[in-house]
């Protein structure tokens, strides 16, 4: 196995981002005031229409945080029902439809003749036409989860043609459409409220605190010392809830909770906009305009991580980690970190604005001391790790692979072993830790310290926190690849799932049974597929994602008579469980 220590040494890279263009656009409220909004570009503002009949109410705005991604879209509320028509909003035609366990559940993409298309999810129904398409071709490939590319001309469309109905499918919260509007060439996500699809709102953001970072030019980790000032006010203006002169030495990074709410919900969401000032000029600037699915996962580099998980609290920073590239720091000087070096007094501002230009601010005083103490430069513990290297830690037991473009900064790679767990194959690696967020994903290797025997082909790595990431073994290795730092160890899944019938047993009269329902589970390496068969055939069994229930609706050609019923459960591992039971309909 080929061994790159990454233990050479040199300065962390102080990138400066700055945009080449950044345009203020007047976008029109309710109240007809003119606000300022940053954008990289115009959109049109009369091409669409909202996707529902019912006054525009949002649950979840666009760029919004949540756990692992920015939200890519509007949640437009459907007052806690489903059934609402779901219009196009502009002339296009239907390019692809989806069905999947989580997510959107159903959703339906138009694409329009000006660059654009629009995404409904968690829609309940389609249109007759659009059911039957998405039924052929889930038997054709004998599937339930389908990813269909429609063709162009198959199911055109005008503006407000109805395409759907909402609902509440896959991994919902509550009766809502989730809407987007996507860059067609790009596949970029776009705020839906740029092309004029607003929601009423004469709310300002509110801010609640504000921290402070000592980097020094140190790597951010869990160990940057920080603070976290509270911060009071009202009507856009805030302040310290403690008014003080800050006291500050050394490159300093900010960060700020902030959220926003509407004049239609009650609902907290996220900020348009936060630019962040020194003496006046603006030395970082966020903004939630376009974003490539590729780089949500960047929400974890924008984010305290160690904050969020330590005390669920959501501090925004206004310092970019030099190995972040998601498209929504349109300027920075420095990457926003700022170096208190001069014994000047200085003005601090952070401005903060919603989509409709309401606006938040809070201003600090800041003592630029040179004299205090200075945070030392690192002095690694464990392994320097370089964000943009190909980073590859070996120790004969255990190898870590991390690629370009999966770290957000130099990283003081820690790694320990604890004992072994019962029924594991060796002992529990300790694979950094869990407060460093990885933006996608590594190659893990770890060697069984016992012989795997016969269940070589059986074997998986285990994150202690989250269960089985997979693997295979190969050459003496058990790899796989892992999202998420934490502690692993092998198991052996050599244990077939299990399948729970609900509403049948061999012998059943089902003939006032509208569907079969049953239930699956699997002990450790995950359900790989699923299959149900009558009388030899293959039949769609769905399976809801909220009750976990899995369901074969009767189709006319199951005639009256005795049938067979088989339903086949494969896990990861390729162990096999079997239900079969004959029925009278």
């Amino acid at each position: 196995m080929p061994v790159r220590p990454c233990s050479k040494k040199r300065s962390i890279k102080t990138n400066c981002r700055t945009c080449a263009v950044i345009i203020l656009l007047l976008v029109c409220g309710k109240a007809s005031l003119a606000q300022q909004t940053i954008q990289s570009k115009q959109y049109p503002k009369d091409a669409f229409r909202y996707p529902l009949d019912l006054p525009p109410v949002t649950a979840g705005s666009f760029g919004e945080l949540r756990p692992a991604h920015f939200h890519s879209g509007l949640d437009f509320k459907t007052m806690q029902r489903t059934g609402f028509p779901v219009h196009a909003v502009g002339d296009g035609y239907v390019s692809r439809m989806r069905i999947q366990f989580g997510g959107f559940g159903q959703a339906i993409y138009v694409t329009h003749p000006n660059g654009y298309t629009s995404v409904y999810g968690h829609i309940q129904s389609f249109t007759p036409e659009e059911f039957k398409y998405i039924r052929d071709y889930q038997y054709k490939n004998q599937t339930f989860e389908a990813d269909i590319a429609v063709p162009k001309g198959m199911f055109k469309v005008l503006k407000g043609d109805v395409i759907a109905m909402s609902g509440n499918e896959g991994a919902s919260a509550g009766p809502h459409v989730h809407f987007e509007l996507r860059d067609t060439l790009t596949q970029e996500t776009i705020n839906p409220q740029l092309f004029g699809l607003t929601i009423p709102d004469e709310v300002p953001p509110t801010i609640t605190a504000i921290g402070i970072y000592h980097l020094n030019g140190n790597p951010f980790s869990e160990k940057t010392p920080k603070e976290f000032l509270s911060v009071t006010g009202s009507a856009g203006n805030y302040h310290l809830l403690k008014p003080q002169v800050l006291q500050l030495s050394g490159n300093t990074g900010f960060g700020i909770a902030v959220t926003d709410q509407n004049s239609a919900s009650n609902n907290h969401n996220g900020v348009y906009s936060i630019q962040m000032k020194l003496d006046g000029q603006t030395v970082y600037t966020f903004a939630v305009e376009r974003f490539a699915f590729d780089q949500t996962h960047a929400v974890n580099a924008y984010t305290d991580y160690p904050a969020f998980l330590l005390s669920r609290r959501m501090i925004q920073k206004c310092f970019i980690l030099p190995g972040s590239r998601i498209s929504l720091y349109p300027q920075s000087i420095n990457r926003g970190i700022i170096p208190f070096n001069d014994n000047q007094l200085h003005d601090v501002e952070f401005i903060c604005k919603d989509v409709m230009g309401n606006t938040s601010t809070v201003k600090l005083k800041v003592q630029s001391n040179t004299s205090a103490n200075n945070i030392a430069p690192l002095k690694p513990l464990g392994t320097l790790m370089h964000y943009d290297d190909n980073n590859d830690f070996y120790n004969g037991k255990v190898r870590v692979q991390i690629m370009p473009g999966n770290l957000y900064d130099d990283l003081d790679f820690m790694y320990d072993t604890q004992p072994m767990k019962p029924g594991a194959y060796s002992v529990t690696h300790r694979i950094h830790n869990k407060f460093t967020p990885i933006h996608d994903e590594y190659e893990l290797w770890i060697k069984p310290d016992m012989d795997l025997g016969k269940y070589a082909d059986k074997a998986v790595i285990v994150n202690a926190a989250t269960g089985s990431i997979g693997g295979q073994y190969d050459g003496g290795f058990v790899k796989a690849t892992a999202h998420a730092f934490g502690d692993f160890y092998i198991k052996v899944d050599s244990v077939p799932p299990v399948i729970t019938p609900i509403n049948i047993r061999n012998g059943s009269n089902l003939k006032a049974i509208s569907a079969i329902k049953l239930r699956m589970s699997d002990n450790l390496s995950g359900v790989k597929s699923f299959a149900g068969k009558i009388d030899g055939k293959w039949v769609l069994v769905e399976r809801n994602y909220k009750t976990k229930i899995l369901s074969y609706t009767f189709t006319a050609d199951i005639v009256p008579g005795k049938h067979n019923f088989e339903f086949t459960v494969i896990d990861a591992k390729n162990n096999i469980a079997t239900f079969t039971a004959q029925f009278t309909r």
